[in-house]
């Protein structure tokens, strides 16, 4: 059985500066079957070549975003990439069924601990809340919503907690 062709859209501001994402976007890109493409490099002010973009999503099956999540959301890029890129006619709408079918996870760090994201935490609801919009968003274009990869705590995270991580979200990825 062959792998799934796997595309982790990585979407981390100043990249460089993070420990964490950085180091499962180098563990992904090791991958045979995965392609990392690193949002913010790709378009540093903001201009989004959509034709590229639905390119790459055509040649893969699965969907991975890959981002921090604050502010009970993704960087600012990535809502400007789902305005443009799934757009009516191509991804939803009368026609728009070219990812039908396809696999749409999200690979999320939080800084707070994973007690923090629950009925009655600091935050009040658990990610599978906070994240309904991205879920729906799967829903809308037709892609199967995967169970979200998350890494929590992740300003206080050991490094050998996170080479355990790097380890769990390989798998993710490939399995």
């Amino acid at each position: 059985m062959t792998q799934a062709k796997t595309l982790v859209i990585l979407v981390r501001p100043n990249l460089e500066q993070s420990r964490v994402n950085r180091r499962l976007a180098a563990a992904a890109a090791a991958l045979g079957s995965v392609t990392v493409h690193d949002l913010y490099r790709h378009y540093p002010v903001f201009r989004v070549d959509v034709e590229k973009e639905q390119k790459l999503l055509l040649a893969h099956e699965r969907v991975v975003f890959q981002f921090p999540f604050y502010w009970y959301s993704a960087p600012a890029l990535l809502k400007q990439w789902f305005d443009e890129v799934l757009t009516y006619g191509w991804a939803y709408g009368s026609g728009g069924d070219k990812l039908h079918g396809k696999e749409f996870g999200l690979a999320l760090s939080t800084g707070g601990p994973q007690e923090a994201y629950q009925a009655g935490g600091y935050n009040r609801y658990a990610i599978s809340e906070l994240t309904k919009p991205f879920q729906a968003t799967s829903n809308l274009i037709g892609m199967r919503f995967l169970p979200s990869f998350v890494l929590n705590g992740v300003r206080t995270l050991p490094d050998e907690q996170l080479e355990l991580a790097v380890g769990r979200y390989a798998e993710y990825l490939t399995k």
